[in-house]
């Protein structure tokens, strides 16, 4: 049986025995990849695939041998039939992720359960023109491709996460990327890479990855903080990302602590993001640390420059409160903060849990803080991740 042949049996009517047949492969499919993406193990039977399903075993039977004819799944020998392995084949294809920074750009190809195969992360001028951005990812997926034997006709599907947030197609903000800005961006990306594009904000990508394989693995809300050039929130609730009207919500940056305080980028005064950024760090350690990096002054503090104490502390404090108001909002199991200001640590995240204490509720005053397990790769995980899920490998004609 060829792909064709499966995309035919999704045509049928509502209820037929062809409709029915494609919505079960669709469930073996789902297990396969969900197996991977929620941090378990590959490996599953056709016993368990009728277990998880709840389809009978001569069905689940049938329907891998259709998929491996397909060439969408494989399968090796165990105790008989039932305890044979069945896996996703390599040959159903690819995806990929792109994670594009204020000043870097990370590319990973994954498979369709989600693993991320390979990755690569260049240096890229905050004031980049999209188009160069994207030739420079194109470049990175062609290398990535490379090396798995492969080129761009075996990808599936890409996910691009971007620092901004996003009315529909198109970037709405200049802030971080300015030579995004009004840019149609799955216009631009779909005709630099020539599969489907889904176009997703960064935050949200790496709250989903730690969501599914992260610290916040088993827990159903979570608000994940990304603290770098700006500060940004992925909000899932109910194993679900929230995403809001505009596709703007977790823009948690611009909570205003203090309508007298400096000007944001965003316009408006004394927002989270104007104490709390990476930029925000190294503004108040100029005078004593010119031309410092977010690592220099996290080693100073870590050597005790008290200065450079004061100044993780002082970020840290003004992020607990602007978090405080997340968790009195949103009640969420666990708060993650990642970013390039996760280096800190319990530098940073020590004062972050103190102030948080101070301006939340006694209900929610032991919510957790924790870092990022996955660091600076949590929105490139996510990506894949998403680019997968996304990703119908049983397409309707």
């Amino acid at each position: 049986m060829s792909t064709s042949d499966l995309r035919a049996g999704a045509s049928g009517s509502p209820g037929s025995t062809a409709t029915l047949r494609t919505a079960n492969q669709r469930r073996v499919l789902d297990v396969l990849r969900r197996r991977v993406s929620g941090g378990t193990s590959p490996d599953v039977t056709q016993a368990d695939l009728a277990r998880i399903t709840g389809l009978a075993p001569a069905t689940v039977s049938n329907i891998v041998r259709d998929l491996g004819a397909a060439g969408l799944v494989a399968t090796d020998p165990g105790a008989g039939r039932r305890g044979t392995v069945v896996r996703l084949a390599p040959s159903a294809g690819l995806v990929a992720g792109i994670d594009v920074g204020h000043s870097h750009l990370a590319v990973a190809v994954g498979d369709l359960a989600g693993r991320v195969l390979g990755e690569l992360r260049h240096p890229l001028a905050p004031t980049h023109p999209h188009t160069e951005g994207l030739a420079l990812a194109g470049r990175l997926l062609d290398e990535l491709l490379g090396a798995e034997g492969l080129d761009r006709s075996h990808l599936r599907a890409v996910t691009t996460g971007l620092p901004a947030p996003l009315s529909g197609r198109v970037v709405a903000s200049a802030a971080i990327l300015p030579g995004w800005v009004g840019v149609d961006a799955l216009a631009a990306c779909e005709e630099a890479f020539g599969v489907p594009v889904h176009v997703e904000n960064d935050a949200n990508l790496g709250a989903l990855a730690e969501h599914r394989l992260g610290v916040v693995a088993g827990r159903a809300s979570s608000v994940f903080v990304k603290i770098s050039s700006g500060v940004g929130a992925g909000i899932v609730l109910d194993d679900r990302l929230l995403h809001g009207n505009a596709g703007a919500a977790g823009e948690i940056g611009h909570l205003t602590l203090d309508e007298r305080g400096p000007v944001c980028r965003c316009g408006s005064r004394g927002c989270l993001e104007a104490y709390a950024s990476v930029g925000s760090v190294l503004a108040m350690m100029r005078d004593q640390l010119p031309d410092a990096t977010l690592d220099d002054v996290v080693a100073a503090a870590t050597s005790g420059n008290v200065s450079a104490q004061r100044s993780l502390e002082d970020a840290g404090r003004h992020l607990g409160w602007g978090l405080a108001s997340a968790v009195n909002l949103l009640n969420p199991a666990v708060l993650v903060v990642g970013g390039d200001m996760a280096r800190a640590g319990e530098l940073l995240l020590e004062p972050v849990r103190r102030e948080l204490r101070r301006h939340v509720l006694d209900a929610v005053a032991d919510t957790p803080v924790l870092l990022s397990e996955l660091g600076e790769r949590a929105s490139l995980v996510g990506a894949v991740l998403l680019a997968a899920e996304l990703t119908d490998l049983l397409p309707t004609a």
